[in-house]
């Protein structure tokens, strides 16, 4: 079933795939779960903003896990345009909020107008402009369900610390774009944003408290449950 029904039927219109080429399993696998309108429209407007949104394959993941816990309270670490957040919203319980931060007050009004594309009630989102690392702290501890972290890579040790703080136990972390352009594998890379991105991994693989998973979709989606 559509997520949210009353507004896909009223629009009348059904979920399409992009016509990409597929030629590899991996691909397949990266669209196989197709989008609607209301998303390809927003990965247009990340696009004209020169903001990238999590891929087909990631949101689809999103999607999966917050309906598999039934996400009541998400926090969004990086709203881009909307594209990651209506995949959240989709898979959270009907009365569930995400909380959404950006730097970007731009991409917060394309996000915004995405969720209303799509028939979100406002009291379903809580856009904050500002940095993260300076909104965070401000955030309820074990208050969270689910924590996205899609922000600025440099500062992605820092997001899993504040995460985990936020996480209530059971509670799942995501860190998207967890192989940066395939270069965390390779340990000659060594610029900023690699190097920040595969200390990230290694700070959620190394922590006994939690039970992690990566998943190579897009550029790479890192999950992880809090266990206690």
């Amino acid at each position: 079933m559509h997520p949210f029904p009353a507004r896909a039927t009223a629009r009348g219109l059904p979920c399409v795939v992009r016509r990409l080429p597929v030629t590899t399993s991996r691909s397949y696998a990266e669209f196989f779960v197709p989008e609607d309108d209301v998303v390809l429209s927003a990965r247009s407007r990340a696009a004209d903003l020169g903001c990238a949104p999590v891929g087909s394959g990631a949101a689809a993941a999103l999607h999966f896990i917050a309906a598999a816990i039934a996400a009541r309270a998400v926090v969004e670490i990086g709203t881009g345009a909307g594209v990651s957040g209506l995949a959240l919203l989709a898979g959270m319980a009907p009365d569930g909020v995400l909380t959404s931060i950006d730097l970007e007050a731009e991409h917060q009004r394309a996000a915004k107008q995405a969720f209303t594309e799509i028939g979100v009630a406002s009291t379903r989102t809580r856009l904050i402009n500002g940095r993260a690392l300076d909104v965070l702290p401000r955030l309820t501890d074990g208050a969270y369900d689910l924590v996205l972290i899609d922000g600025a890579r440099t500062e992605y040790p820092q997001y899993v610390t504040e995460a985990l703080r936020l996480l209530r136990v059971g509670g799942i972390v995501l860190v998207n774009g967890a192989l940066a352009g395939d270069k965390v594998p390779d340990p000659g890379q060594r610029d900023a944003d690699t190097v920040a991105v595969r200390e990230a991994g290694k700070q959620i693989r190394d922590d006994e408290n939690l039970l992690p998973l990566l998943l190579p979709l897009g550029d790479g989606v890192l999950a992880a449950i809090k266990k206690s």
